[in-house]
């Protein structure tokens, strides 16, 4: 049977486009025919750098409090904004799924999160739902602040909203401030004020001691930063960490017991550091706290490094620390850009 050139072309073309509809599992699809999104190209990173990712591609995004997202693959760096198809230009979390798909989440909306799948942005809406699951694929974030005590989860087809239940001595509204994973794959949400909650996948554990729900500075503290030590014990930006243990196993109605934290360590009771921002846990298993006007501080396990971060002999307005896929550490500012650990000290990010 012969074939004319025309029926061929026009056969190649067909399958070629049912190729590429088949090719959306778990929303990862490139058709030919897609929208490149370009965004603009820019000589320098925004001032107000408020979170920093690196993706499996080792491309870094920093997001940005008001001017949106900036993609950096080493050699030029891209600002995306809502012009481009971002959601909102202020950027709280940013995330990556198996697939390499990059999610931006703002606490400026309640209208969902974007996703960049490479070549454009998408806007993914919230469906309220009520069945609490817990898959190690999951993605999680937090949502709009307004004292809602909710959180988005994303399984990689659908956007859940979902509400926490208040801890069983509260009555309170709270929000969440910050999301973890920990070793064992429970996830635990820092709220403000109604303390800690971990989420095992079938119940909800509540830390409510007066340390992780004092309501000060108009609420502008709150457990923003969780992160789990070499030890096992869970460090929260306040006045004491906790070793915590599986609740089915103790007698006591608690599953942990508190220790002194950060602040108190050096034998100078360094009050500044109660109520860090953000914590990460290096390669070395050294732990790194970020205050807000009083620099970084490292503590190896046995003393306390303080490292200043200065402008012009004035300490800058810190917001967040980030380990990035070798191992390097980067810090977010307020008004100040990137900064990056060359070994000694953290020195300004210019590309």
């Amino acid at each position: 049977m012969k074939f004319t050139r025309s029926f061929l072309v026009h056969l190649l073309s067909v399958l070629s486009f049912f190729h590429g509809q088949a090719s959306t599992s778990k929303n990862h699809y490139v058709l030919s025919n897609e929208m490149i999104v370009k965004g603009d190209t820019v000589k320098e990173l925004g001032s107000n750098i408020m979170v920093i990712y690196q993706d499996a591609k080792n491309t870094y995004w920093f997001g940005s409090w008001e001017t949106g997202v900036y993609k950096y693959d080493g050699t030029t760096i891209i600002n995306y904004t809502t012009t481009h198809g971002l959601l909102n230009n202020r950027i709280d979390e940013i995330k990556e799924d198996d697939f390499g798909n990059i999610y931006f989440a703002s606490a400026n909306t309640t209208s969902g999160i974007s996703r960049f799948n490479g070549n454009n942005f998408t806007t993914l809406t919230a469906v309220f739902g009520e069945n609490w699951k817990l898959q190690p694929t999951d993605i999680w974030f937090k949502y709009s602040y307004g004292v809602t005590g909710k959180v988005y989860r994303y399984d990689g087809n659908s956007l859940v909203e979902l509400q926490l239940p208040k801890p069983p001595n509260l009555s309170n509204p709270f929000d969440v401030y910050s999301i973890y994973k920990d070793r064992k794959g429970n996830i635990w949400f820092g709220t403000n004020p109604a303390g800690v909650c971990r989420f095992d996948g079938k119940s909800f554990d509540w830390i409510t001691e007066e340390d992780v729900t004092e309501f000060r500075n108009e609420g502008a503290n709150g457990v923003r930063s969780i992160v789990e030590d070499k030890n096992g014990d869970f460090w929260f930006n306040t006045e004491q960490r906790y070793s915590v243990y599986d609740s089915l196993t103790l007698k006591s109605t608690k599953f942990y017991t508190r220790h002194e934290s950060i602040g108190s360590l050096d034998g100078k009771n360094t009050s500044g550091l109660n109520e860090f921002l953000s914590t990460v846990r290096d390669n070395n298993a050294n732990l790194w706290f970020v205050t807000y006007r009083n620099g970084v501080w490292k503590y190896d396990g046995a003393k306390i490094t303080h490292y200043p971060i200065q402008v012009n002999s004035k300490d800058i307005e810190l917001f967040s620390i980030y380990k990035d896929n070798n191992g390097e550490l980067w810090l977010g500012t307020h008004e100040n850009g990137a900064y990056k650990f060359n070994g000694t000290t953290f020195e300004k990010f210019t590309p």
